[in-house]
């Protein structure tokens, strides 16, 4: 039987998760299967990947074969640098106390980068952050400069209408005035010969 370390898919539409496990290589994806050996979660960032790392270990080292996906799996979390490291102890090149010196100094530097990344990609969110709160102030001050500018006008508009209108009354009522006198002085010449008529 032909077995393989593979995924199984779970989650929502959009959201998947995945459970990994040992199965026939004949079964179907979300099938029957041997073994879970961990699960991998990749909407979060970085991946969370949680392993039962012994049985994933002697899963491999009996023949199991991972999907290409897996193996990446079983790479970030050591299982594969795990076996060469136990290959290289069989074949003489390493002592057992070497190979486990040589996985716990690899181990440190892996969780070196992961918090290097963690810390970066909060990092990350904090400049996002504060910049866009800097653009919403400054958005706000370009508002608040546009509405203050609009608003004077306004003002010095309305002072300078009722000052034109102040100045027109007084020019509006002195044509009036013209315009009277010469009906006085047309009533004038019609009473002169009204006058002569009767004398």
């Amino acid at each position: 039987m032909a077995t393989k370390i593979r995924l199984q898919r779970f989650g929502k539409k959009g959201k998947p998760f995945f459970h990994v496990v040992v199965a026939d290589s004949r079964s179907p994806r979300d099938g029957k299967f041997i073994e879970r050996l961990g699960s991998y979660n990749p909407n979060t960032n970085p991946a969370t990947i949680d392993l039962n790392f012994d049985k994933t270990l002697d899963w491999v080292n009996k023949g199991a074969e991972p999907t290409d996906t897996c193996r990446a799996i079983l790479s970030y979390k050591g299982v594969l640098y795990k076996k060469h490291l136990e290959g290289g102890v069989k074949k003489g090149a390493l002592t057992a106390e070497q190979a486990e010196v040589k996985f716990a100094e690899w181990l440190t530097a892996k969780d070196g980068r992961i918090e290097g990344k963690k810390d970066g990609l909060t990092k990350s969110k904090d400049e996002v952050r504060k910049a866009a709160l800097a653009a919403e102030s400054k958005k706000n001050a370009d508002r608040a400069a546009a509405l203050a500018i609009k608003n004077a006008p306004v003002v010095e508009e309305v002072v300078a209408e009722e000052e034109v209108a102040v100045e027109e009354t007084p020019a509006a009522e002195a044509p009036v005035a013209t315009e009277e006198a010469p009906a006085t002085e047309e009533a004038t010449p019609a009473a002169e010969e009204s006058k002569e008529e009767e004398a």
